[in-house]
């Protein structure tokens, strides 16, 4: 059952707008169900055209950055907090239960706030490279907190856009934009179409071709970046297995953050932030 908010007081939504939802089964919180079920979430999400952004501070981020809503899920709590969104944007706003949210979503949504977003297309990676100067390539990442994890470092340092292998996990699934504190917005992104083919577009745009590996053959990635050249491409590889043989091979130099007290690497999202900062200082 659904009634819609209309206590008339300054200030609310119009009628209609903001409405009490307590069936779980409401056809109008579909955006919303299952949202622990990864493969299903994987599939659904891009075919659809929709992400979920969670949290006050990502919906709000998502916003700013021009993603049109959905819809939004909202405990009960949360309604004053978002009062100035929901005033400003058209899309309906569903009222719930804590309790309610956990049984549409299939987790305790601590947060209270979720907000159904609609995804944009994306760009050519031609079209970032034309104006881009520090770039990151990632391979097979597929860990989807390490993706969050990279994309919150390559804003904060300054990194100009992410390219990603065909392969790569979905920087809008809800675990990614969550860890990234909506910095996934902030850093514009591509996919290669193919791989590693695709990396010849980036060397054809004038980007040398930087792979990050722990190997000993590796020269510290300080004395390679010293220099400060014009443009600069990082290849990332996936945490433990790091960039394939194919990957290697395809670049123009090999680098390597030094290490001491006999630690062999590190995260690939705590390595990428040393390496971002690196080539950007």
């Amino acid at each position: 059952m659904a009634t819609a908010s209309s206590n008339g007081t300054a200030g609310d939504p119009p009628a209609g707008r903001l409405v009490t939802v307590d069936d779980p089964d409401d056809p109008r919180l579909s955006d919303y169900t299952g949202l622990t079920d990864v493969e299903l979430r994987r599939k659904r999400e891009p075919a659809e055209g929709l992400f979920i952004a969670e949290g006050e501070k990502v919906i709000r981020r998502a916003r700013h950055a021009g993603y049109e809503m959905r819809s939004m899920l909202l405990s009960a709590k949360w309604i004053d907090v978002m009062r100035d969104v929901i005033d400003e944007v058209p899309a309906p706003v569903y009222a719930v239960s804590p309790e309610l949210a956990e049984r549409v979503t299939g987790y305790h949504v601590h947060r209270g706030a979720l907000a159904s977003m609609q995804r944009k297309p994306l760009p050519a990676p031609e079209e970032l490279l034309a104006t881009a100067r520090r770039i990151v390539i990632m391979e097979s990442v597929n860990d989807h907190t390490n993706i969050g994890a990279i994309f919150r470092s390559a804003a904060a340092l300054g990194m100009d856009a992410v390219l990603l292998s065909p392969d790569c996990a979905d920087p809008l699934y809800r675990r990614s934009v969550k860890v990234s504190m909506g910095a996934v917005f902030a850093v514009p992104y591509a996919r290669l179409e193919s791989w590693p083919r695709g990396l010849e577009t980036v060397r054809d745009a004038g980007f040398p071709l930087l792979a990050l590996t722990p190997d000993e053959k590796a020269v510290p990635i300080d004395t390679v970046t010293a220099g400060g050249a014009e443009r600069t491409a990082l290849m990332l590889g996936a945490e433990g297995e790091g960039l394939t043989t194919r990957a290697l091979r395809a670049a123009d130099e090999w680098v390597r953050i030094p290490m001491a007290h006999g630690v062999d690497s590190l995260n690939v999202g705590a390595a990428a932030a040393v390496a971002f900062y690196a080539v950007t200082r």
